[in-house]
């Protein structure tokens, strides 16, 4: 029977617009900055038990505090311009205030010294220079190649997702500890003939094997969290956002985040690829986790058959009948032309997004759902 695809529908929310003439944008600017300005010197002061060991190795501390002073009194002029403008002053003062305080403690000319290693610790700074990135990345690449020109970046749930973005990168330093503490029970499949045959392969050849590797793997993991009356209630989490946009992927249970990302670490520590080539896989992991929730149209021509689009994955996240439990890969569709499951009609992207039943709003009552069924 032929499905009577229908056009999406977004309508104009102009009370929730990010203006310069209403004053919204100079509030939340002003927010954002000012409460990252406070996270960071937070790092500066505690930075054993709020920085991760593997980050701090990548960027210089002292550098960053240049970007720290214009982040703050870019926090201030902002504050002050929604004072002028909005007659609702309190972004603007909320804004103002975190950063005041940050000055306070310190403020971008805090010492920066050696660090003593902790093995627990909250990734304050992967949470600030992931978070200020796709921010200014993929809100920009929204703007200017939308799919939904009328969907807004403030739209409805975008405070839960927030939030889970922010838990998700707090917690990466024990979501590597639980990771590596599962690759060790598979110490003895290791083979150093396969490790040494691996890395003497050219680096992009590397890169290459590890996206289909790792991509075989979340397929299947991916599909039995679909598949398995059990699991589904974890995954359902994230299928529960009803707007697709950068933000709406990090809406995802802990516990299948704790799964998903061991499992492919134990399939990246099996095939022993070099760092240079595991370094460039988890760039373009964690871009295309991205890019395929935004809100982006994009020509991808002949790729959009071989790589996971936008277009493809908002299928997968699709309530409607032919795309249930279809579009599992998350790098290249692959896998899903093998076993069946590839479903992207020509020209068109969903009408509908979400789960068929609706699942309790909010982080906290998401985190219980799964539970509730799981022991039902």
């Amino acid at each position: 029977m032929l499905y009577n695809y229908k056009n999406r529908h977004v309508t104009p929310r102009p009370d929730k617009e990010l203006r310069l003439e209403n004053g919204r944008f100079g509030g939340y600017c002003s927010l954002f900055l000012g409460g990252l300005s406070l996270l960071a010197v937070l790092a500066y002061l505690f930075p054993s038990y709020l920085t991760t060991t593997e980050l701090r190795a990548v960027y210089d501390a002292s550098s960053l505090q240049s970007l720290l002073k214009y982040g703050m009194w870019l926090s201030l002029g902002f504050g002050i311009s929604n004072f002028i403008i909005n007659k609702k002053k309190r972004l603007g003062f909320a804004g103002a205030s975190l950063t005041l305080i940050a000055m306070g403690l310190g403020g971008y000319v805090v010492p920066v010294g050696p660090v003593a290693p902790k093995p627990l610790s909250l990734g304050v700074d992967w949470l600030i220079i992931a978070l200020l990135g796709s921010i200014v990345i993929f809100t920009t690449l929204e703007k200017l190649f939308p799919k939904y020109r009328d969907q807004v970046i403030l739209r409805d749930e975008w405070k839960t997702d927030f939030f889970y973005f922010c838990v998700n990168h707090l917690l990466i330093s024990i979501i590597l500890l639980v990771g590596n503490y599962t690759v060790s029970y598979f110490d003895w499949v290791a083979n150093e003939a396969v490790h040494q045959y691996v890395q003497a392969l050219p680096i992009a050849v590397q890169v290459l094997l590890l996206v289909i590797c790792a991509d075989f793997v979340l397929y299947w993991e991916h599909r039995l969290f679909h598949e398995n009356s059990k699991l589904w209630p974890f995954h359902a989490v994230h299928h529960s956002v009803e707007t697709m946009d950068w933000l709406a992927g990090s809406r995802s249970h802990v516990v299948q985040t704790f799964v998903e990302r061991s499992m492919v670490l134990v399939m990246l520590h099996l095939l022993g690829a070099d760092k240079a080539a595991l370094d460039i896989y988890v760039l373009i992991a964690a871009i295309q986790a991205i890019v395929i929730h935004c809100n982006l149209k994009l020509h991808w021509g002949p790729l959009k058959y071989l790589i996971v689009t936008p277009q493809f994955h908002h299928w997968h996240h699709s309530s409607e009948a032919p795309a249930i439990d279809t579009n599992y890969a998350a790098h290249t569709t692959l896998f899903d032309w093998l076993f069946g499951t590839y479903h992207m009609p020509k020209g068109v992207w969903p009408a509908v997004y979400g789960t068929t039943r609706p699942l309790p709003r909010g982080f906290f009552n998401q985190f219980w759902y799964p539970f509730r069924k799981f022991f039902n």
